[in-house]
């Protein structure tokens, strides 16, 4: 399992600039450890923060990036027959999400958005789990307990203020845990994220800002939003931010690290934009032919996170034909284990509704279910035994 804890001495011994109390301000420099023809880049600055990572261990991070690649395409082709309501695909930000998520500890509690299905992959959700709420089934896919990952927020950047407030009760109890939370580039322009902000540099609480720069906010490109590189608006909070590339999988799992490292230590809140690509719609609902240049796309796909690893492990000679097949029949395991569980997936009874609403009895809702469970009898003659 990779975590942010090695290399930390040897890092901070060697480049004190760069320690967790005081991490590098990149500003326009984009770390990358890998070239996008696969080329390992070395970078002493951040080589020792990725220096534990065996060669078994990247086999590993390809393999993790080729099923949720896989998960996304599946999930794409049950919305498009009817047994999803929507989804959004994540398409080459495979790095960014398995890059930040492998970086974790246990302990660490995340706050995703709609699109961070890696993250959650890498925290253990089931896949079947990651489709309930997009098939109608569920509010929500897992116990964010359980996973240390709370549920997906549609409401854009809300969920950086939920891991502000998480940082602050980790901070007063003295842990030394920390909290994440990953949005796009267009939830920077709301107000939700830029208060969050606010109050984690005002308190120096341990939480990363990870913004995965995807160039487009629906169908606003980022160059719009902002006339400056976006990790620049964290300093105007007082807030220390790196540039990584986002199709970088060990890249990013160096500057995640760092900044895990600095909050776990005091240093307070780290903003990083991992700059990556959004090639397929925003969501199943939209048509991105509508307000995106095929070059620009075709651009990027050259740039894809997966085949650069895939071509550094070739360079390598770890990319055997075991090392293939054992990839892809996981991949395809776990496409065919998604899909049963969608299409097999029982409906909520319909008292399930009430479930869940609170954590403690409300009389409010316990009204409202009795009100509900006469008006169903009227048609039954009988009680939901099962949804009660």
């Amino acid at each position: 399992m990779l975590t942010d804890e090695p290399g930390q001495d040897a890092y901070k011994a060697s480049n004190p600039g760069i320690s967790a109390a005081s991490p590098r301000r990149t500003g326009g420099d984009l770390v990358q450890l890998i070239s996008p023809e696969g080329e390992r880049i070395s970078h002493p600055e951040f080589d020792l923060w990725v220096s534990d990572v065996t060669d078994e261990q990247l086999c590993s991070l390809y393999e993790d990036m080729v099923v949720i690649r896989r998960i996304d395409a599946e999930a794409t082709a049950l919305q498009r027959q009817g047994e999803l309501a929507l989804w959004p695909p994540l398409l080459g930000q495979e790095a960014s999400q398995i890059g930040s998520g492998r970086a974790l500890r246990d302990d660490d509690f995340v706050f995703p958005s709609y699109r961070d299905n890696g993250v959650a992959y890498c925290r253990g959700v089931e896949p079947t789990d990651l489709v309930r709420a997009w098939r109608g089934n569920a509010s929500s896919g897992w116990d964010p307990y359980r996973h240390n990952i709370a549920t997906q927020q549609i409401i854009i950047g809300s969920q950086s203020l939920h891991a502000t407030g998480y940082a602050m009760g980790i901070q007063h109890d003295g842990a030394d845990s920390v909290a994440v939370a990953l949005f796009g580039d267009g939830a920077t322009s709301e107000g939700d994220v830029n208060e969050a902000m606010v109050f984690a540099a005002s308190f120096q609480v341990p939480v990363v800002f990870i913004c995965q720069n995807n160039h487009w906010a629906i169908s606003e490109p980022v160059r719009i939003q902002s006339h400056i590189q976006i990790a620049d608006r964290a300093s105007g909070f007082g807030i220390p931010s790196m540039r990584v590339d986002g199709n970088d999988v060990l890249a990013v799992l160096a500057v995640t690290r760092i900044a895990l490292d600095r909050a776990r230590k005091g240093g307070g809140p780290t903003f990083i934009e991992a700059v990556t690509y959004r090639m397929g719609p925003h969501t199943t609902a939209d048509d991105p032919t509508r307000y995106r240049d095929a070059n620009e796309l075709e651009d990027w796909a050259a740039k894809d996170p997966i085949a650069r690893l895939k071509a550094l492990l070739r360079t390598k000679g770890l990319l055997t034909e075991e090392v293939e097949a054992r990839t892809q029949a996981k991949a395809d395991e776990v496409a065919r284990s998604l899909r049963s569980g969608v299409i097999n997936m029982p409906d909520p009874a319909p008292l399930d509704l009430f479930k869940h609403v609170y954590s403690t009895p409300n009389s409010w809702i316990e009204r409202q279910k009795d009100h509900y469970s006469r008006y169903l009898e009227s048609f039954s003659g009988s009680t939901q035994e099962g949804a009660l």
